[in-house]
């Protein structure tokens, strides 16, 4: 009877050590995907300018995005005083969100008609944007 209790031991020791194994090769292997799925997903950003969406059962995939541009490190003259700035017009922010949608609006506008496609409710978007952003503007 020892036997049979001494053999299952092992089995069950043996059954843990391959679980472990699994576990860390499984996790190994989801690293190695999402670096190369974040890899993808900037290469598409930078050559398409749109993120890449997940798939439907995907809710999050979040990543730091790399800086592509090279920053500046030139620093100021010092001999040159410092310019005194005008004050800037405070912008709107519904204002200034208006605007970006009405540029992007006009620019599927002008695709849809370079394709030849339908372009009735791309139009009809472009004077809604339009009028909300005179609103906006006015008040």
């Amino acid at each position: 009877m020892s036997d049979v209790i001494s053999d299952y031991q092992k089995w069950k020791q043996q059954g843990e050590d391959l679980r472990i194994q699994a576990k860390h090769a499984m996790e190994t292997r989801f690293r190695e995907l999402l670096a190369e799925a974040v890899t993808i997903a900037e290469e598409y950003r930078s050559d398409f300018g749109a993120p890449l969406k997940p798939p439907p059962p995907v809710t999050a995939f979040r990543y730091k995005a790399g800086h592509t541009k090279a920053k500046k490190t030139a620093k100021p003259k010092a001999a040159a005083p410092p310019k005194p700035e005008a004050p800037a017009a405070k912008v709107n922010p519904k204002v200034a969100g208006l605007q970006k949608k009405l540029a992007t609006a006009r620019k599927k506008l002008d695709d849809a008609k370079a394709a030849g496609g339908v372009t009735r409710n791309l139009e009809d978007r472009v004077y809604e944007i339009e009028d909300e952003l005179r609103l906006a503007e006015q008040a």
